[in-house]
């Protein structure tokens, strides 16, 4: 009897913990294929639940990648100028805008800024994050701790490196950019 109570404990672990693990998991859906990512819920929670609303609202549906430097980070979020589909949208001022959530404090850790990181962009303020953010192409140490930090690519990172580059000479901002086709939870 034991045994069997033993079993049943040990698979109903493992549902719960396949649940909550699919929780944090999003796909983020581009031309060229699918982007499986990992929220970090424990290290930046409020964050975490930001890009999970805007997104699962489809907020980030149709939104351009407006910011994007070979070698360094595609940036993207503005949901207020950067929606192709929206009548706000505006290239020029796409990274101006956001959300109409109020602004998050800061959650900086000790997670570095490695290929495959998503992170939150923001003013010169640390706490004015809002709906934008950014996924590295390569390690960006200069970051850590400046940033929040809340995910990372974990599938089709090769997906976002096929991301059209901006205008090196125009802090890379993007014509004719690529755009999130979709951002929902798993």
């Amino acid at each position: 009897m034991n045994k069997v109570l033993v079993n049943i404990f040990i698979l109903f672990f493992l549902i719960i913990n396949q649940s909550i693990a699919e929780e944090n998991i999003m796909i983020l859906k581009l031309k060229d294929g699918d982007v499986k990512i990992e929220l970090f819920e424990d290290v930046a929670p409020n964050h975490v639940k930001r890009i999970k609303d805007l997104a699962d609202n489809g907020k980030y549906d149709n939104v351009v990648f407006h910011r994007v430097i070979d070698g360094f980070m595609a940036q993207t979020g503005d949901v207020k100028f950067g929606n192709s589909d929206s009548k706000d949208f505006d290239l020029r001022r796409s990274g101006m805008g956001g959300s109409d959530l109020p602004d998050l404090k800061q959650e900086f850790s000790s997670v570095p800024h490695e290929r495959g990181t998503l992170s939150m962009a923001r003013s010169s303020d640390p706490d004015s994050a809002n709906s934008q953010f950014f996924i590295c192409f390569k390690a960006a140490p200069f970051l850590d701790r400046q940033y929040t930090v809340f995910g990372k690519v974990i599938e089709g990172m090769e997906f976002v490196d096929m991301i059209k580059r901006g205008d090196e000479s125009n802090n890379g901002a993007v014509t004719e950019p690529d755009k999130i086709i979709s951002f929902k939870s798993l």
